[in-house]
């Protein structure tokens, strides 16, 4: 096969999935019983689409049920395309919500060990500004040195919070067992694929860049969840406190 010859597409079918028996799905911890004031997301991403690929379906489905919910999205490494595109995204993941507040940053992409301090400070500023009450962010073992800057900063900086980290599919093969899971219908997932492919023009050539990744990690995370969607998002949580009163 020739090097420019375009990458071959597979269709993508809808999935029929039987109804299932309620009382086989694990237990569940609902966000809206989190705390008694409004929940608070934040959302950290070292790069433009990291947000969208490792938590997008789970923001684009909790804002459909919750509306009032705050959230705080930040990324921090973009080029002038990528700023626009990473823009255009956060508008489309965040559309339904009512209480955003989105900040694309510029740090060098794959120099964030060697810009540490500056990041750092990014952080501190963070702390005093908000307090949320679930922070989204980069798995601890990715193997992509921006994701595990932030994964190290995140929990230096939040040691009180939720923290759930997502996980991003790519060449390095670093996908971990995942031990939360966020089921999703199959329209949350497809939309959320459209989404990237629509506004993530730069990253086209990319050979892991597509639907059909992105669909098929959540259908087997879904397969691991027992959802009765058969889809799902995943997360690796290191620390919860489980309060009996």
């Amino acid at each position: 096969m020739r090097g420019n010859a375009r990458r071959r597409r597979f269709p993508l079918m809808p999935l029929r999935m039987q109804p299932r028996n309620r009382s086989h799905v694990m237990m569940n911890l609902r966000l809206a019983e989190l705390g008694k004031q409004p929940l608070h997301v934040l959302c950290l991403g070292a790069h433009s689409d990291d947000i969208e690929i490792g938590c997008g379906g789970t923001i684009l489905r909790l804002l459909e049920v919750q509306p009032t919910v705050r959230v705080d999205w930040i990324v921090f490494s973009s080029s002038a395309p990528r700023r626009r595109e990473a823009l255009r995204s956060a508008g489309l993941f965040l559309k339904g919500g009512r209480f955003k507040n989105i900040t694309i940053r510029s740090y060098r992409d794959g120099f964030f060990p060697y810009l540490g301090a500056k990041i750092k400070e990014e952080f501190e500023r963070l702390k005093r500004r908000i307090n949320p009450s679930l922070v989204f962010t980069h798995y601890r073992h990715d193997l992509h040195q921006d994701h595990r800057l932030l994964n190290e900063l995140t929990w230096n900086t939040f040691r009180n919070h939720l923290i759930l980290e997502y996980e991003i599919p790519k060449y390095d093969g670093d996908l971990g067992s995942p031990n939360v899971f966020s089921p999703l219908d199959e329209s949350t997932c497809r939309k959320k694929a459209a989404f990237l492919q629509q506004t993530f023009r730069t990253q086209a050539s990319k050979q892991w860049f597509s639907d059909d990744t992105f669909l098929a990690l959540m259908r087997l995370r879904g397969v691991e969840a027992s959802s009765p969607t058969g889809f799902a998002e995943a997360f690796h949580a290191r620390k919860i406190n489980l309060r009996l009163q």
